[in-house]
């Protein structure tokens, strides 16, 4: 069975399931971890589309697509200054009718670390570079396509904590170049955050993320964008352990799925002190 066979009934669609459907992966903050301590996280997400935006960033009906993921951070302060991270992950991907495409098995795996390069009491200027190993190689597989070549991720980090009306708060800036061996356009990627913790356990999130492809490659992998939104809760269950649940939405973009989904997460501190919010490291 040929990727043409699934493209020529859809069109532009599979080419953008593709797109949207790869993973912006999990991602800490911009402050590294004190040497010795780490932190690792557990996220589920499941997400939805039944719609599509077009090449003129207008939605359009297409085939339900049904991804859920499982993904893992590990982090861990090599030094002061140098985190190592490590991000596996797990995915399922089903696209109806008359796709009817199914992929199970493993994600991206990424492998890198971050560095400060720069910092004060309340501010951190680092960088962080990762390398990404797919975990499918099936390229005849339309539910596969844009999983299977490796890639580099490539970071600038700002983050800033403060307060906002006498709540202690952060935001979280990233610019990053990734790099997509094979077919597909490298990517320029754009992530924001901001925290507040209005109660000594409970964390307010609300992220922003950002594609813009850098070219294209007609017919699979046309010109595309996509911009999404999520809003999370974060409770501090233990001085080590706390939950984050939440949802996101594909807000616009073109040649890209209209997702909504859900996420479910668990943190773990180790090492060290409490877990400590983002804003407070």
């Amino acid at each position: 069975m040929s990727i043409c066979a699934h493209v020529a009934p859809l069109g532009g669609f599979v080419m953008a399931l593709a797109i949207v459907a790869a993973p912006h992966g999990v991602h800490a903050g911009a402050w590294t971890l004190p040497e010795g301590e780490g932190q690792a996280t557990v996220t589920g997400t499941w997400s939805n589309a039944t719609h599509a935006f077009d090449a003129g960033g207008n939605t359009t009906a297409t085939p339900r697509t049904e991804k859920m993921e499982l993904q893992g951070l590990l982090e861990y302060g090599a030094t002061d200054r140098f985190t190592v991270i490590l991000n596996p992950g797990l995915q399922h991907l089903d696209i109806a009718a008359p796709v009817n495409a199914t992929r199970s098995g493993f994600g991206y795996f990424e492998l890198g670390g971050r560095y400060k390069l720069f910092g004060g009491p309340s501010w951190v200027i680092s960088a962080q570079a990762t390398l990404r190993a797919p975990g499918v190689f099936e390229p005849l597989n339309a539910a596969a396509i844009g999983y299977t070549d490796p890639e580099t991720d490539l970071r600038a980090l700002f983050g800033y904590g403060g307060s906002v009306g006498g709540m202690p708060a952060f935001v979280d800036l990233q610019l990053a170049q990734r790099f997509r061996a094979g077919t597909p356009p490298s990517e320029f990627r754009a992530d924001a955050t901001v925290g507040v913790t209005p109660w000594p356990t409970w964390m307010l999130l609300g992220q922003s993320f950002n594609v813009v492809a850098e070219g294209s490659a007609p017919p699979i992998f046309p010109n595309y964008a996509y911009h999404k939104l999520q809003l999370s809760v974060v409770h501090e269950l233990t001085s080590a352990v706390a939950v984050q649940f939440g949802g996101f939405t594909t807000i616009t973009g073109h040649n890209a799925l209209q997702e909504n989904g859900m996420l479910l997460g668990v943190w773990y501190r180790f090492g060290g002190k409490d877990i400590g919010l983002p804003n407070s490291r």
